[in-house]
């Protein structure tokens, strides 16, 4: 199993995390929704035989050969206390394809509010320089405007909520062989559809207070 582990006594992790915890804690305004984003690749494999059926109280069967259909990727879009979440499957995740993400996010999805706050990990292309790559600069002024990017700390994944839902939807959709795209949409669809009738929204937690105490190696020692 792969750890996260932050360093120790570094100003930078610990302001980011602040920062992170500090917009949970904002309350509900639908003027200003906090959305949380992450994504992930997804490998499309295939079966080289049809499966055996199952038999009296045995489970049905599958060959250990597999084909590789390429790779699909995967953004993930939730606002923790709307209860909302959306995903979206892509052949690449280059600094367009998120750029384009985030016009959907602002226009279709958040049309009436003032400023979506996007929580994202610092990827390099989860940055307002995207918004360039992709449109011309009125479009991208116009995006950013209202748009505020919170970045979660290098090696602190996990105070991002979009990857928990990342973890769910891996857990319950991608527990099986998915060989072509048609099939892995239908699979995310039906998944965000049963997720946002089911889960309502998360309650985060941990604040900023918490993690003065409990994650105190974290911070830098204060030279006197």
């Amino acid at each position: 199993m792969m750890w996260c582990i932050p360093p120790e006594h570094s100003a930078e992790f610990v302001c980011a995390m602040e920062t992170v915890l500090d917009v949970y804690q904002r309350p509900y305004d639908p003027e200003y929704p906090v959305v949380c984003m992450d994504e992930t690749s997804k490998q499309l494999v295939g079966e080289t035989r049809q499966p055996l059926p199952p038999l009296p109280g045995e489970p049905e069967r599958y060959d250990y050969e597999y084909e590789r259909h390429g790779t699909a990727n995967i953004f993930m879009f939730t606002e923790p206390l709307g209860g909302w979440r959306h995903v979206s499957v892509t052949e690449r995740h280059t600094k367009i394809d998120w750029a384009l993400q985030v016009r959907e996010l602002l226009d279709v999805r958040y049309p009436k509010a003032k400023r979506v706050i996007l929580v994202s990990d610092n990827l390099n292309t989860h940055d307002y320089s995207s918004l360039y790559e992709a449109f011309d600069p009125a479009e991208a002024r116009r995006l950013m405007a209202r748009l505020e990017l919170v970045h979660t700390p290098k090696h602190g994944s996990w105070l991002n909520i979009a990857e928990i839902e990342l973890n769910v939807l891996s857990r319950q959709c991608f527990c099986r062989m998915i060989g072509d795209w048609a099939i892995l949409k239908e699979q995310v669809a039906a998944w965000e559809s049963d997720r946002n009738a089911r889960q309502k929204g998360v309650d985060w937690q941990f604040t900023t207070a918490d993690a003065r105490t409990k994650l105190k190696r974290l911070y830098p020692k204060i030279q006197n």
